[in-house]
């Protein structure tokens, strides 16, 4: 089984992911960059990384490089809501939401994801950084 780990500060982000992929990944969560990152060190058979890219402490874009550079066959999704605002402001469209991601992508990341986003969206990306991994989302092995 693939294994996923999933780096954001929002506990429901994490909880809402490893509802929706539990069933076919083995999901872990870390609420920092800083720690996520120590963890794939001492658990380096992670396959995904997910990861928000505003956080507290060492941000996301920081974090994919450095994982990059010492991991440079673990997948990244990188994933924003483009910063501080609440859920009523929120325009994944925004321009801050775009920078970020595409921050993420220059940093090193495989793909990248606006939040909110849908659960067929997820398993999108998924399938088109992991494919051969992917195919439990679609065959339900």
């Amino acid at each position: 089984m693939a294994r996923i780990l999933v780096i954001d500060d929002e506990p429901y982000v994490c909880e809402a992911i490893q509802r929706v992929l539990r069933s076919r990944f083995e999901i872990e969560c870390s609420a920092e960059a800083t720690a996520g990152i120590e963890r794939l060190g001492r658990t380096p058979s992670v396959d995904l990384v997910i990861i928000d890219l505003v956080m507290p402490g060492t941000d996301g874009v920081t974090a994919i490089s450095r994982i990059r550079k010492q991991w440079p066959k673990i997948r990244m999704i990188a994933i924003s809501g483009g910063g501080e605002h609440g859920i009523a402001d929120y325009r994944p469209e925004a321009i801050a939401t775009r920078a970020y991601l595409a921050a993420a992508q220059r940093a090193g990341a495989d793909a990248t994801l606006a939040k909110p986003f849908e659960t067929r969206e997820l398993y999108g990306v998924i399938e088109t950084v992991m494919p051969a991994r992917a195919e439990a989302l679609t065959t339900g092995d």
